[in-house]
């Protein structure tokens, strides 16, 4: 008997969330270069970000009628090849477009459908494999997102420095290597189902079960908590406290992702020796000191020292409720991994919001945005509290 090489798999997967993360990251990047080549007012390009999540929310949706009929093998390699190619197209679809901005839309929604096949994908492909430490290898797979953000931001920023931010059209075919490439590993990687065919739970029998609407809260609250800090992060080390742009965004959103994937990297390597629920409630409580420290500092170092240990603490939040629902509800499927996903893409959208919201009402104070945004771990310390109480699969 032949051994599969899940090893492959993994790869796959890992470059697949370095994928998700190249195609969320890079555009924004690129948004004052934009100002200046095709006049796009900051209106517009606001527009860009909420184009890409509600593309993604709404593929998280459709994936959990669609996926199981056209299989996972085909799903994963549709969302390399538009990943790919929405990327490929960024580098001259806008310059041929008669309106630029509508071009750089087009291609943006390609490759936010890879996105969001991707995120809701990998996941369950990982925990079908055969693996030890089901949650260890899901936080590990998780951190190649963070990584990916970091290869990004620090990646673009030198490829600027030595060539021109005028040649971002060749880096935008360059980052598209990575997802056109690994079309190959997921064509030839043994993928096994997450659930016996015809034992996966429907959408209906997800919403009728109680206790998935826990599970939805705490991927509402994970998105929140990551995303209200990570998409405010440079904002807020600029204008609160009072550092340059180039510190900022090394210390702000780059340190807050290094921070996430060595919290990801630490619970993949050593999680077997911890148990899952009370890391889960120990990291919203540091997390919540964390936006404490960040929007009550008084000095820009204590403001950046709550942003990075922001990162460390939100870094299990995501993949650790993706393992605590999986155990939950074995059977849950493709459904429950694609309202999963659904459900941190819509806290990564409210709670951003949240806090712009409240900071303009406050005189466009972030720090009183940041503040606002201690909601979200509470809620989750809270609620895999009463997980952990009354199921005991929560304790893995």
């Amino acid at each position: 008997m032949i051994q599969k090489n899940y090893r492959k798999t993994k790869t796959a997967c890992y470059l697949g969330f370095v994928t998700q993360s190249i195609s969320a990251n890079f555009t924004p990047l690129l948004f004052l270069t934009f100002y200046r080549a095709y006049g796009i007012s900051y209106a517009d390009l606001a527009l860009i970000p909420l184009a890409f999540f509600l593309t993604q929310l709404t593929v998280d949706f459709l994936s959990a009628k669609f996926v199981n009929k056209i299989g996972y093998r085909t799903c994963i390699i549709i969302a390399q090849a538009t990943s790919g190619g929405g990327l490929l197209m960024l580098s001259f679809i806008p310059d041929i477009c008669p309106h630029p901005f509508a071009g750089i839309l087009i291609c943006v929604m390609i490759y936010a459908v890879g996105s969001g096949l991707i995120e809701v994908l990998c996941s369950p492909i990982i925990e079908a494999c055969p693996f030890e430490n089901k949650s260890g290898m899901m936080s590990l797979l998780h951190s190649f997102y963070s990584w990916g953000a970091v290869g990004t931001i620090l990646g673009s920023t030198l490829f600027f420095a030595v060539f021109g931010t005028e040649h971002w059209r060749i880096l935008a075919c360059l980052w598209s290597i990575v997802p056109l490439c690994n079309i190959v590993n997921f064509a030839s990687c043994p993928i096994e189902p997450i659930v016996d065919e015809g034992d996966s739970m429907t959408i209906r029998q997800l919403m009728r079960t109680k206790i998935f609407w826990l599970f939805i809260i705490l991927m509402v609250c994970a998105g929140a908590s990551e995303m209200s800090m990570a998409q405010w992060a440079s904002a807020f080390a600029e204008s609160s406290l009072g550092v340059g742009k180039t510190v900022g965004d090394l210390l702000g959103p780059c340190g807050f992702a290094v921070f996430m994937g060595c919290s990801r990297v630490w619970y993949g390597r050593y999680g077997e020796k911890v148990n899952l629920s009370g890391f889960m409630i120990a990291s919203g409580v540091l997390c919540l000191i964390s936006y404490l420290l960040a929007a009550l500092s008084i000095w820009p170092v204590m403001g950046l020292v709550g942003c990075m240990l922001c990162g460390f603490s939100v870094g299990i939040m995501w993949p650790g409720s993706l393992s605590i629902s999986s155990a939950g509800l074995p059977k849950g499927g493709t459904a429950l991994f694609a309202l999963l996903a659904l459900g941190g893409d819509l806290g990564a959208a409210v709670g951003p919001v949240l806090v712009g919201n409240v900071s303009h009402v406050m005189g466009e104070n972030i720090q009183a945005g940041i503040l606002a945004g201690v909601c979200f771990p509470v809620l989750l310390a809270v609620s895999v509290f009463f997980l952990r109480r009354d199921t005991p699969s929560a304790d893995r």
